[in-house]
């Protein structure tokens, strides 16, 4: 069964989302207002998916709150949002956000998307397809060579994170701790000159470090 943890500023909000949930057998394991409460409870609960209201005005202040965490980086986060602006989505989904769903999703499109978010899959309503990828452009130039090449544990756990597992399920595989995949983590990117994880796998993938 899925575990969820609900983000949303409207208690009316929380209560309606978990009502739906119900309808398709997910546990809510906990609900709060804002991300900032979430990070209060969010190591006793340990929800496999976090999801959040975005709608409306709670739009920028939840993409700002992600932005400004670890979050997403860390935990499966779905979001439910309302027409954002122009450029919302692609910044959630470098923000790590593993889906992106209009509010009005139904209670078998929102339960598939949670197991896909689950297990690593990044999904985007085809509404938000259009003004989330970038217009085509010219080919790709290439790339300098590292500065400090990967070494081979940092490859592997490159590796893990094109494969969509969290931090969690990167020190479960490897029989370290999470603070040591954290570092690693923090070494690829500095390395690659990513800003996010997403990224790092995108130019892990430019350069050859990951495998399709």
């Amino acid at each position: 069964m899925i575990r969820v943890f609900i983000v949303a500023a409207s208690p009316l909000a929380r209560g309606g989302l978990e009502n739906l949930l119900a309808m398709r057998g997910v546990s809510v394991v906990g609900r709060s207002a804002t991300l900032e409460s979430l990070s209060e409870q969010i190591v006793d609960v340990e929800p496999d998916v976090v999801l959040g209201d975005a709608s409306g005005d709670n739009a920028e202040a939840l993409l700002d709150a992600l932005l400004s965490s670890n979050l997403a980086t860390e935990t499966a986060v779905l979001l439910l949002s309302d027409h954002p602006r122009p450029g919302w989505t692609a910044e959630a989904l470098r923000a790590g956000v593993r889906a992106i769903l209009p509010s009005e999703v139904s209670p078998e499109q929102l339960a598939a998307a949670l197991e896909a978010a689950m297990a690593g899959l990044v999904v985007v309503h085809p509404s938000a397809i259009a003004v989330a990828l970038p217009a085509p452009s010219a080919a790709l130039s290439p790339l300098a060579e590292l500065a400090e090449p990967l070494t081979p544990r940092e490859r592997e756990v490159l590796e893990m994170l094109a494969s969509g597992l969290v931090n969690k399920e990167i020190a479960a595989k490897l029989s370290i701790s999470e603070h040591t995949v954290k570092f690693h983590v923090a070494s690829i990117l500095g390395k690659l000159g990513a800003a996010t994880r997403t990224e790092a796998v995108s130019l892990g993938f430019r350069r050859g470090l990951v495998l399709l």
